[in-house]
């Protein structure tokens, strides 16, 4: 069996006027994510992620910004494409491990509903996906709680 892994990072502006969505689940919060999509930084990062490990370059490249049928997109969708994408070559995911830095809001108590959420886009099970919430103590434009950024690893076996 083939195995390959990938790494994925993503990073968006906070902003007012925006829905806050993360893991594919909307969290209340004063400010949401500022983005061509609905800018779900975690799902963006395991998109490239995913790609990254079946060297099918990145998520501008398949979703880019300058296509309006993008504009607003649940990335729940782009997430379920780029699981089809690498199915093309023969991949399917077999673990994530990510990390969301964000300063607030607090994370953990959604993690559950994250995971669930990932898990039934992705067609895997819940438990073959590692989210952890982490801040950056108050330092950088996370600290400043300008924007937040996630970080993905991934493993895709060949089937």
């Amino acid at each position: 069996m083939k195995i390959r892994v990938g790494f994925g990072f993503d990073v968006h502006r906070l902003v007012e006027g925006r829905e806050l969505w993360l893991g594919g689940v909307r969290l209340e919060h004063d400010k949401g994510l500022l983005g061509h999509s609905d800018a779900d930084v975690l799902l963006h990062a395991v998109c490239d992620a995913l790609l990254g490990a079946a060297n099918m370059r990145d998520i501008g490249y398949h979703f880019p910004d300058t296509d309006g049928k993008f504009e607003n997109i649940d990335s729940k969708i782009l997430l379920r494409k780029t699981v089809e994408l690498i199915a093309t070559k023969g991949y399917e995911v077999g673990n994530i491990d990510a990390t969301v830095c964000a300063e607030r809001p607090k994370l953990n108590p959604h993690i559950p509903r994250m995971r669930s959420a990932m898990a039934q886009v992705m067609g895997i099970d819940e438990d073959d996906i590692s989210i952890k919430a982490t801040t950056s103590e108050k330092l950088g434009f996370t600290g400043r709680e300008e924007g937040m950024s996630a970080y993905a690893t991934v493993l895709i076996r060949g089937k």
